[in-house]
């Protein structure tokens, strides 16, 4: 494929891993020493700086067959047809393997349920996954069915049409009705697990206006810009209200009886990428989440 980019002065990989938002930028290094990026045809090194429109031509590998074996799930499915899948997964199910997660997840149960059927742009550990949503967080996530929805879906995240939407409940709550984060993430250089607002990270904008207010919490609602690893878990604790349960980024004891984080996917809305039409799913709060917010009405 041919990608063009659109400024200039970025290294190679930090270039790939923004044009091709399913390549990370590990991935993107590991393409450019494989000799899988070229211009002109000739082999670009990762240390290399882009030039404004230049057109690099990107060899991505054939997937790996799939590692993850299908499943039977009970799945909450809330829109499916030949090309996607929007499932409301609940609280403390994992997406996709990885270590200490080697089954049981999301992709396990799509995997039994599409019969294999997903696409393999995320290689064999993460088929059909186009976003992520963490172990912790409840809500909707789509999947592909295959590669041309995948690449028309991963196109929509990248250019921000994809629209997902969060609820959330937040420790405090910021002085205005409503507002805009925009600071880059990063990993935390103290914490190589954890994510921050970091000098030099990726641009991170969150969007999020006030539902209802407590006394010491408030109800929000979040829109993702761009879809940043933790991304309105690192905002919200940047701006001094971590969400309520988290206890990476937030207070590390429970409160309100809540061991879990209050953070939902609530809607989604992307552009079909077989018809063209815009699609809009949302689902409920799940009951651990209406539950604080009756608490958090009758104090």
């Amino acid at each position: 494929m041919t990608v063009l980019c659109p400024e200039a002065g970025l290294r190679m990989d930090v270039a790939l891993s923004r044009l091709l938002p399913e390549v990370s930028r590990s991935a993107a290094q590991r393409l450019l020493e494989e000799g899988r990026v070229t211009c002109g045809g000739r082999p670009v090194r990762k240390n290399e700086r882009t030039a404004a429109g230049q057109a690099l031509e990107v060899s991505l590998p054939e997937p790996a067959p799939i590692a993850a074996a299908p499943e039977p799930m009970d799945l909450d499915i809330r829109y499916e047809d030949a090309d996607v899948i929007v499932v409301n997964k609940p609280k403390g199910l994992v997406v996709h393997p990885a270590a200490g997660h080697p089954d049981g997840t999301l992709v396990n149960g799509l995997l039994y349920h599409c019969a294999g059927s997903l696409s393999g742009i995320n290689g064999q550990l993460r088929p059909g996954i186009v976003h992520r949503i963490d172990k912790d967080t409840s809500g909707l996530l789509i999947a592909a069915k295959n590669d041309f929805a995948h690449q028309a879906l991963a196109a929509q995240l990248a250019d921000h049409t994809l629209r997902r939407t969060y609820e959330a409940v937040v420790c405090g709550g910021p002085r205005d009705d409503a507002g805009t984060v925009d600071a880059p993430i990063g990993r935390n250089p103290g914490d190589r697990k954890k994510m921050a607002v970091v000098a030099g990270g990726r641009r991170a904008v969150t969007h999020y206006q006030v539902l209802e207010r407590y006394s010491g919490y408030t109800y929000l609602r979040c829109r993702l810009e761009t879809g940043r690893t933790h991304q309105i878990r690192v905002h919200m604790a940047y701006l001094g209200h971590p969400i309520l349960g988290d206890t990476v980024y937030g207070r590390k004891k429970p409160e309100l009886g809540q061991e879990s984080q209050c953070l939902h996917a609530r809607e989604l809305t992307f552009v079909h990428p077989r018809t063209g039409l815009p699609v809009t799913v949302a689902c409920e709060l799940p009951p651990y989440f209406d539950a604080v917010l009756r608490r958090l009405r009758q104090r």
